[in-house]
This record gives structure tokens, C-alpha cells and sequence, in this order.
């Protein structure tokens, strides 16, 4: 059964403009998959640790028939081939970070994986892109997306013009 699933994509170490565009790329060649949206690439300050570089950040959707887990697995292998280990703090600066945002209208609670996001609702570097392409998709278990919106302060997110 195909459904759309929705990615966020932030970069913030080693050209994160070029590292978000090729995983925007590596995103369009998943097997089983289609991209059909892509946000805007926006700026934001970090969330963890001071001192790391601002970071760039970008939703995409894509209909796909791969398992949620068969996904994951697709993103963590995209992250690899980028450069990302996955070592080191919480929120510290990445080469590229994939999130599975939404997949359907699915609730996912598993060791390796939550569905939808657990930060999702509260990060304007994510709502603010989702809302580009997906309107105000319905959060499962949680509410709307504008409900979400109207509640972030957005101090810090910038659309960025690339050339």
C-alpha cells in the first residue's frame, strides 16, 4: 500500500547547503519511493550545545510502499554514505540528521523508531518547512499542524536563497 511520508533533513557541518541538497537527491532515489515535495531550505540557530554552526534544514515527502522500518533503514543509510557517525552528544553538530517525521496517518512506537517525531510539534525549523508542502496535515495523536505553528515563536528560522 503506497503512503506519504514525510522526512526532515538538517546539515550543519561541511557545506550543510550541499549536504541537505544531495540528501534531497539521495531521498529522490530510494526504491519503492517517489519524491513528490520539497520544502524551501531554511536556517536555524542550533538546538544543542553553544559554539556549533547554524544549521540548514528542509522537509521533503515522499509516497513510498517501503515499512517504516525498511525506511529508516533507507535513511540511515543515506546519513552514512554523507559522512555521519553516530557518536558523540545529543544535539551536537552533523553532517546530516534524517528524521521520519510522519509516515500516513500511523502512530509508532517501537525501540528504533517514533512516529510522529517526538520533537516534532515543538521546532520551528521543522513546522515551518512541513507546512510548505503538506498545508495543515493533521498530526496524529497530537492535533493540527497550524495549532502547532501558532504556538512556535519562530526567533531564529530563516528562508534561505539558494542559487
Amino acid at each position: 500500500m503506497r503512503l506519504l511520508a514525510y522526512i526532515g533533513i538538517g546539515s550543519n557541518l561541511q557545506n550543510p547547503v550541499a549536504q541537505v541538497q544531495e540528501a534531497i537527491a539521495e531521498l529522490g532515489a530510494i526504491p519503492d519511493s517517489i519524491l513528490i515535495a520539497r520544502s524551501s531550505l531554511y536556517g536555524s540557530k542550533p538546538m544543542g550545545a553553544a559554539g556549533q554552526p547554524d544549521y540548514v534544514n528542509a522537509v521533503v515527502a515522499i509516497d513510498t510502499v517501503l515499512s517504516p522500518q525498511a525506511l529508516l533503514q533507507a535513511l540511515q543509510a543515506i546519513e552514512r554514505r554523507q559522512g555521519r557517525e553516530r557518536t558523540g552528544e545529543k544535539w551536537g553538530p552533523r553532517v546530516l540528521d534524517l528524521d521520519l517525521l510522519l509516515y500516513g496517518g500511523r502512530v509508532i512506537n517501537t525501540a528504533e523508531l517514533t512516529v510522529p517525531h517526538p520533537g516534532l510539534h515543538e521546532r520551528d525549523f521543522v513546522l515551518v518547512p512541513l507546512e510548505e508542502i503538506a498545508g495543515d496535515i493533521n498530526i496524529p495523536g497530537r492535533g493540527t499542524l497550524s495549532a502547532f505553528i501558532s504556538r512556535c515563536e519562530n526567533h531564529s528560522l530563516r528562508k534561505l536563497v539558494v542559487v
